[in-house]
């Protein structure tokens, strides 16, 4: 097909030619990134030994991808808009494959991490204009239809990344589960320089360089700063808490004086925008911090091996599949609001299991129910959270849209999996140091002062410290280590609900009902939106 500026669609069709071959190339352009947004999680406690690095030491290699998404994702959808999304679609596809060779054959834990950075500004550049595009190139409820499809089946995968990872571990060496996606994205590469137009509503104007920079600055530094706040308040940490303040207090001043703004706060400030923002970032940084908990707990804990701890995640893809497709049918009936609130009620209801039934002699039903809750939950929230962001935005906007939408993602899972990390650290080493200043001074003695730094630093430093020791020994250590991972799991799952819980509020009080989402989407296309809706839902 050859390539050139069609509108996109043909005689006012909803759909582009070769409409399935366009979403094969973008759904799975999406899935390419999820699975590399969430393979790293199943290989941890592996890499962890390995490479001998701490629990810090595995968040920040955990969170890398997500902070090289999430800080570069509305520069690069602002660059999408100008230069064609097409172009950026193909670099991202062209350059997840180097950085994944990188990540996979690391030395160490610093390159390891380098390497899922540069992975996730390659994410940057491929996953935003898969939902870009589809905005373009569809219309009315095709335009529903794939976004659910492209939320349920690119969003599900996320989950059955773990699944290949740890189907590979128990072949080959940790540094596999980072090739996994490499032979998928050359066929999206493939598929995609022949279906897709190089150019699709794009707009000729000159880019804000400037806010593009803050951008980086300001979302980068926050990651950062919430990623490393539970070793203390450190000159360093001071520094760049200074640099995000400075950075996101001149993003947001620049934005309203910019002659063409990387955000247009007058779209972004309505309740149909911003309320599906933070209604999507709690609901996939829940997905993306359950896993991250998970996969530890399953593994450490439960004593599964890496393929059984990624294949109990499985209901979570099958149940986000099915929850796309359900929330599709609830839009058209219902409008975003509905989906919305029973996505993040199904979160919740995850969470309290976790909380509740997770323990050290767990039935692995409550494993697999819990997964499949949050399945459910971002099946069913992600839909209408990228059809609201995608609709409060005009077609040539589409790159702010896209890019608010994977900060949901990548933002909003970067920071629930920096927080629910930093607590399980926190409350783990608080609880070995607890245990071990109880012992009687016979037993403490047994065990040293390297022992004791080796047990406070992570799970698995504290059972390879321990194979030094007699059984019995070995089994005290094992066990206190199992505990207090347990209660360091239940802090990070507790502060996960209340925050689910207050999404689901703020989506029950200020998302607004059909008819004034629908009405706002009008005005959009009309390009006469304003700053809020007159009228609030009603909440009889």
């Amino acid at each position: 097909m050859a390539s050139h500026d069609y509108g996109v669609r043909v005689n006012g069709a909803q759909k582009p030619p070769r409409s399935g071959w366009v979403l094969f190339a973008l759904v799975t352009g999406a899935i390419v990134a999820n699975i590399n947004l969430s393979i790293a999680n199943v290989a941890l406690p592996t890499i962890g030994s390995d490479l001998g690095a701490d629990q810090d030491q595995l968040s920040i290699i955990a969170d890398a991808f997500a902070l090289g998404l999430a800080s570069t994702v509305l520069y690069l959808g602002a660059v999408g808009d100008r230069h064609g999304r097409k172009l950026l679609f193909v670099l991202g596809a062209i350059l997840t494959v180097p950085t994944a060779f990188l990540a996979a054959y690391a030395p160490n834990g610093e390159v390891l991490a380098i390497a899922r950075l540069l992975g996730g500004i390659a994410a940057a550049m491929l996953f935003p204009t898969t939902l870009s595009l589809i905005s373009a190139l569809y219309a009315g409820g095709a335009r529903v239809r794939a976004i659910a499809l492209w939320s349920g089946v690119g969003g599900g995968f996320a989950a059955l990344g773990p699944v290949l990872g740890g189907w590979m571990l128990e072949r080959f060496w940790w540094g596999s589960v980072f090739l996994i996606t490499v032979p998928i994205v050359i066929v999206v590469l493939l598929v995609g320089l022949v279906v897709l137009p190089w150019h699709a509503q794009e707009e000729t104007f000159r880019i804000d360089h400037r806010g593009g920079i803050l951008s980086v600055l300001g979302v980068g530094g926050l990651v950062l700063a919430i990623e490393t706040v539970d070793r203390g308040v450190t000159p360093t940490w001071l520094v760049v808490l200074a640099v995000t303040v400075a950075s996101l207090g001149t993003f947001f001043w620049w934005q309203r004086r910019a002659p063409r703004p990387l955000v247009d706060l007058t779209l972004a400030r309505h309740r149909t925008f911003w309320v599906a923002f933070v209604a999507g970032s709690i609901t996939f940084g829940s997905l993306i911090g359950a896993m991250f908990i998970g996969q530890q707990f399953t593994q450490n804990v439960l004593g599964y091996s890496t393929f059984a701890a990624a294949l109990v995640v499985v209901p979570a893809t099958v149940f986000s599949a099915i929850g796309g497709q359900v929330a599709g049918t609830l839009i058209t009936r219902s409008g975003s609001r509905s989906s919305l609130m029973l996505g993040l009620a199904s979160v919740a209801l995850a969470f309290v299991v976790m909380l509740l039934a997770w323990r050290d002699d767990t039935w692995t039903g409550w494993i697999l129910a819990a997964y499949g809750l949050i399945g459910l939950g971002v099946g069913l929230a992600a839909t209408p959270a990228s059809r609201a962001l995608m609709g409060s935005v005009p077609p040539a906007r589409a790159g702010m849209g896209s890019g608010f939408l994977d900060l949901t993602r990548d933002f909003g899972g970067a920071v629930l999996q920096a927080i629910m990390g930093g607590l399980l650290a926190t409350a783990y080493a608080s609880s070995i140091t607890r245990d071990l200043s109880a012992l009687p001074a016979d037993e403490a003695s047994q065990i040293g002062s390297t022992t004791a730094g080796a047990m406070t630093s992570s799970y698995t430093s504290a059972v390879d410290a321990a194979q030094q020791y007699p059984s019995t020994v070995q089994d005290q250590i094992v066990s206190a280590a199992a505990t207090a991972f347990t209660i360091g799991k239940s802090w990070a799952i507790l502060v996960a609900l209340v925050l689910t819980i207050c999404g689901l509020l703020l989506v029950w009080f200020l998302f607004p009902r059909r008819s004034a989402e629908e009405a706002y989407y009008e005005q959009v296309l009309d390009g006469e939106p304003t700053g809020d809706s007159a009228t609030r839902p009603s909440v009889h």
